[in-house]
C-alpha cells in the first residue's frame, strides 16, 4: 500500500481548522421549540376570539410577544454563525484569536460542573416558555398561570388515576407472579445458628490452609488493598462427593462470624424465561444488604456444575453413563476389578463407560441466568439504590460510587469439567481448591473425630489399620461405616463398638447386604476355586497392594470377590504392577481350566476384559509393551503402514491388526506365567477354597493365614499344612470336579477340621 492509499485517521477537535459540524437535532432544537411556542399562542389567540382570522392572530402574537420573535432571530444568528465557523477556516481563526476569552472562562469549570449548568439554564428556559404559554391558556400573568396548572391537574386526577390503575394493574400481576416465582432455594443462617468451626473439618488441613487465607483478607481487606491489590472473592471447591466441600463451606461462615446464605442446586431452574434473572438479582441484592451491615459475607452455590454451564456438556464428560456399572464392566459372575489396583480398575471403568453425546437444552439454570451470574459476579462498581441512581442524577448532582461490598463466593461440584470457562476467570473464582480423598493421616484424624462421639473399645493400632484397609473412604463414607457399626452393635444389644462391629460394618457398605441364596454344592466348589486362585495370585505376584478380603457369598451383582486395597498412599504405577494386575486377572482362566479339565466358565468374561484394557493401554499408550509409539497419536494424526496405495481405511486396520496382535501375544505370555504359578501353589489354592466353602467370607488377613499356614484374627490356617487334610479336600475337588462333569452333587463331604 502506497502513502497516497493509506486512509487517514480521524483529526482531534484540537487539529480542526474548522468548527466540529452539529448534527441537525442541535441546529434545530430551539427553533423548533420556539416556533411551537408561538403557533400555540397563535391558537390560544384564535380561541379566545372567533372574529379573529389567522393572519391576523400571527401579526397579534409578533407583535405581542415581540420578545419571542427577537429570541428566534438571535437563534437563528447563532447558527449562522455555526455554520459559517464550520464551513470557513479563516472566520473560526479569527473566532478562536480573538473571542477565546469565553471558551476559556468555561472550560475552567469541570466537565460536570458545565454539564450542571447547561441542564439549569435550559430547565429555566422550558419553565418560562411553559409560564408563557399558561398565562395565554388561562388569561392570567405568567406566574400566577403557573401554579394554576397544578390545579388543573388535580382536577384531571379522577381520569388520569382510572388509567393509571389499569395500567399498574396489570404490571403488578405480573410483578406478583414473577416475585412470587423468584422466592425459595435460598436459605440464610446467620452467625448465631452457625456452630460449625474449621476444627469439625478433619482431614482437609491442605485445603483448610488456604482458605483461611482467604478469610483473612475477608477480615482485614486493607493488609493487601494498601499495596495496591484487591480481595480474592471466589473460590471453587471441586472433588469426590462426600468430601466435606459443603461442611467446609459452612465453617468458613462459622470461623468469619459473618452470615452464611446456603444457595440450593435448584434454586435457578424455572419453567419461565427470566425468572432465574430475577433470583439471581434479588440474592446478590441480599447479599449487598447483608455485606453492609455485617461487614461481610459468605454465599456458598452448592453442586455447581447445575448453574456455571451454557447447557452443552462437555466432549468426553459422561453426560450419559451406564447405571449397571458393575455388571458391564466386571461381568455378572466374578466381582473382578475390585482386585486390581486403583489405577487399573478406575481405567477399565472409564474405557467401559457407555458416553453419550453432547446434549442441549436445561443447562445453566435457564436462558440468562449464568450470563446474570457472570455480571454480579464480574464486580462492575456502579451506583445502586433508587436515589443515588434516579434522584441524584434527575437533580443534576453525580451519583454516588457505592461501597466495598466484601462478597465471599464459595462453588463445590464434583464436575469441575462441565463449568463455563467464563466463570473461572479470575475476578470471578479467583481461587480453585481439590477436595480430594484424605490421606492415611486424615482417615485416622476423621476416624478419631467420629469415634470420639461414640463408645468403642477400638485402640489406636486397630484404627491405623482400619485407615489402611479404607484408602479411598471420604468423610460421609466413615461417619456412616461408624453410625453402622454402632447399629450392629446395639442389634447384638451392646452399646460399645467393638473391631469386629467396625470391619462388618466395612463389608456391608462395600458389598451390600448378600442374598439369602445358597449354591448347590458343585457350583459353591466352583466359584471357591475362581475366587482362590485370585487370591493365590494376589498374594504371590502383588506387592503393592493387600488383599481386603474374600467372599463367595452372593451379592447384588456377583457371586464371589476378591477386593485388594493398597497399604500406602502411592501416586505412580509400573510396568510389573501393571502386569502383577493382568496376572490375577488371568488367574481365573487359568486356574478353572487347570482345575476342572481345561473347562472354563462365562463367569471370566470380566477377568479378560480387564486384562484385555490394561494389556491394550501397556502396549499403545504407556510404553510398556514391545513398542515405543503411541496408539493414540498415530490414530490421530492418521500414521499407518506405508505402501501399496492404501487408503487411510486400510492403513488404520492394518495399525489396529498390529496392535492387536502385539496384546494378544501379551496375555498370552502371561497366561502360561499364571499357569505355571498356579501349578506351583495348587495346594494353597484348594486349601483356600476349602477355606472360603467352610466360611463364606475372610478379611486379608485370613486369607494371607491359610496360604502361608499361619494363625489368622478368624481362621487358623495352621491345619492345612497338614499333609492328610490337603489329600482330603483333593479328594473331595475330584468329587467336585465330577459332579460338574456330570451334573450332580459330589459323593464326597467336604472335609471338615475338627
Amino acid at each position: 500500500m502506497t502513502e497516497e492509499q493509506v486512509p487517514a485517521s480521524r483529526k482531534r477537535d484540537s487539529d480542526r481548522k474548522t468548527r466540529v459540524h452539529l448534527s441537525i437535532y442541535d441546529r434545530s432544537k430551539f427553533l423548533i421549540l420556539f416556533t411551537v411556542v408561538f403557533f400555540v399562542l397563535v391558537w390560544s389567540a384564535l380561541a379566545d376570539n372567533p372574529l379573529l382570522n389567522f393572519s391576523d392572530a400571527v401579526i397579534q402574537v409578533k407583535n405581542t410577544k415581540s420578545w419571542l420573535v427577537l429570541l428566534a432571530i438571535v437563534e437563528i444568528v447563532r447558527q449562522i454563525h455555526f455554520l459559517i465557523a464550520e464551513l470557513a477556516a479563516p472566520y473560526h481563526g479569527v473566532w478562536q484569536k480573538y473571542f477565546t476569552f469565553v471558551d476559556n472562562t468555561l472550560h475552567k469549570l469541570s466537565d460536570w460542573t458545565r454539564y450542571r449548568l447547561s441542564r439549569v439554564i435550559k430547565w429555566i428556559l422550558m419553565i418560562f416558555l411553559l409560564s408563557i404559554v399558561l398565562g395565554a391558556v388561562y388569561k392570567e400573568t405568567p406566574i400566577r398561570a403557573l401554579f394554576l396548572a397544578p390545579k388543573a391537574l388535580w382536577s384531571a386526577l379522577p381520569m388520569l388515576g382510572q388509567l393509571l390503575f389499569a395500567v399498574f394493574f396489570v404490571i403488578i400481576q405480573f410483578g406478583a407472579m414473577f416475585w412470587f416465582l423468584s422466592r425459595g432455594g435460598v436459605d440464610t443462617y446467620f452467625p448465631d445458628d452457625i456452630r460449625t468451626r474449621f476444627t469439625d473439618v478433619w482431614g482437609q488441613d491442605h485445603v483448610l490452609n488456604r482458605i483461611r487465607e482467604n478469610l483473612m483478607f475477608l477480615e482485614r481487606p486493607e493488609d493487601i488493598e494498601k499495596h495496591g491489590g484487591y480481595v480474592p472473592g471466589g473460590i471453587l471447591l471441586w472433588g469426590p462427593p462426600g468430601t466435606g466441600k459443603t461442611l467446609m463451606a459452612e465453617s468458613m461462615a462459622g470461623e468469619t462470624g459473618k452470615p452464611f446464605v446456603f444457595v440450593d442446586p435448584g434454586a435457578f431452574t424455572n419453567m419461565f424465561f427470566g425468572v432465574g434473572v430475577l433470583k439471581v438479582k434479588s440474592l446478590f441484592r441480599k447479599l449487598r444488604k447483608l455485606a453492609l451491615r455485617y461487614g461481610g459475607v459468605v454465599v456458598f452455590f452448592d453442586e455447581a456444575d447445575s448453574l456455571g454451564n451454557r447447557g452443552i456438556m462437555p466432549s468426553g464428560g459422561g453426560a450419559q453413563r451406564s447405571s449397571k456399572t458393575s455388571a458391564a464392566v466386571f461381568g455378572d459372575t466374578c466381582h473382578g476389578g475390585n482386585y486390581l489396583s486403583p489405577a487399573g480398575a478406575s481405567l477399565l471403568a472409564r474405557e467401559s463407560f457407555v458416553v453419550g453425546g453432547a446434549a442441549g437444552g436445561g443447562g445453566g439454570g435457564g436462558m440468562g441466568t449464568l450470563q446474570a451470574l457472570l455480571t454480579e459476579l464480574s464486580g462492575l462498581k456502579k451506583p445502586r439504590g433508587f436515589i443515588n441512581r434516579v434522584v441524584r442524577r434527575t437533580l443534576g448532582m453525580r451519583p454516588k460510587n457505592p461501597p466495598k461490598y466484601r462478597i465471599l463466593v464459595v462453588m463445590a461440584t464434583n464436575m469441575p469439567e462441565a463449568l463455563d470457562e467464563a466463570l473461572l476467570r479470575p475476578g470471578r473464582i479467583d481461587r480453585m481448591y481439590r477436595v480430594g480423598y484424605p490421606s492415611k493421616a486424615g482417615r485416622v484424624r476423621t476416624y478419631e473425630g467420629y469415634l470420639a462421639k461414640v463408645s468403642h473399645s477400638l485402640s489406636t493400632e486397630e484404627i491405623d489399620k482400619l485407615a489402611t484397609i479404607t484408602p479411598y473412604a471420604t468423610g460421609a463414607t466413615i461417619k456412616d461405616t461408624i453410625n453402622e457399626a454402632l447399629i450392629t452393635a446395639i442389634r447384638n444389644g451392646r452399646t460399645s463398638i467393638t473391631w469386629p462391629d467396625v470391619i462388618k460394618a466395612k463389608q456391608l457398605k462395600e458389598l451390600g447386604p448378600s442374598e439369602d441364596v445358597e449354591y448347590i454344592e458343585r457350583e459353591r466348589h466352583a466359584v471357591a476355586i475362581h475366587e482362590a486362585c485370585h487370591a493365590v495370585m494376589a498374594h504371590r505376584v502383588r506387592q503393592h497392594m493387600a488383599i481386603d478380603l474374600a467372599t463367595i457369598e452372593k451379592g447384588s451383582d456377583y457371586l464371589g470377590m476378591v477386593a485388594s486395597i493398597p497399604p500406602d498412599d502411592q501416586f505412580t504405577r509400573w510396568r510389573t504392577e501393571y502386569q502383577a494386575d493382568i496376572l490375577v486377572s488371568l488367574a481365573s482362566l487359568a486356574g478353572e481350566r487347570m482345575f476342572f479339565d481345561g473347562d472354563n466358565s462365562s463367569g471370566v468374561s470380566g477377568d479378560l476384559e480387564s486384562a484385555t484394557t490394561i494389556a491394550s493401554l501397556m502396549e499403545g499408550h504407556w510404553g510398556m509393551g514391545s513398542t515405543i509409539s503411541s496408539h493414540a497419536s498415530n490414530r490421530r494424526f492418521e500414521v499407518g503402514s506405508p505402501g501399496g496405495g492404501k487408503g487411510k481405511d486400510d492403513s488404520a486396520k492394518e495399525m489396529q491388526r498390529a496392535l492387536g496382535d502385539r496384546i494378544e501375544d501379551n496375555l498370552s505370555g502371561l497366561l502360561l506365567k499364571a499357569e505355571e504359578l498356579l501349578k506351583v501353589n495348587r495346594n494353597e489354592v484348594l486349601a483356600l477354597a476349602h477355606a472360603l466353602e467352610i466360611h463364606k467370607t475372610l478379611s486379608g488377613e485370613d486369607v494371607a493365614a491359610v496360604i502361608d499356614c499361619t494363625l489368622g484374627g478368624v481362621v487358623d490356617g495352621r491345619p492345612y499344612s497338614d499333609p492328610a487334610l490337603l489329600a482330603k479336600i483333593e479328594e473331595y475337588h475330584s468329587a467336585a470336579v465330577v459332579a460338574h462333569r456330570e451334573h450332580k452333587s459330589p459323593n464326597v463331604l467336604i472335609p471338615q477340621i475338627g
